[in-house]
């Protein structure tokens, strides 16, 4: 996990990536798949992953994905 962000009751679980040129879903591929919301899910509050791809060649964000980790299983 590279930020979280607790602010105004809810927890935000950012991933950052790099990739070549195009968003490849990584950064959220990778909240999901390490189970990064569970450490939170104790709290009650609503967690919110956010997965942003940074694109090598293009120098700028490619990729952003925003979901709420109860849509998550």
């Amino acid at each position: 996990m590279d930020l979280t962000l607790r602010f105004n009751g809810r927890v935000y679980l950012f991933e950052f990536k790099v990739v070549e040129r195009e968003a490849e879903g990584k950064a959220m591929a990778q909240i999901k798949a390490n189970g990064y919301a569970n450490k939170y899910r104790a709290r009650g509050e609503p967690i919110h992953l956010i997965g942003v791809e940074f694109s090598r060649v293009e120098r700028n964000i490619v990729g952003f994905d925003v979901e709420a980790a109860d849509e998550v299983i």
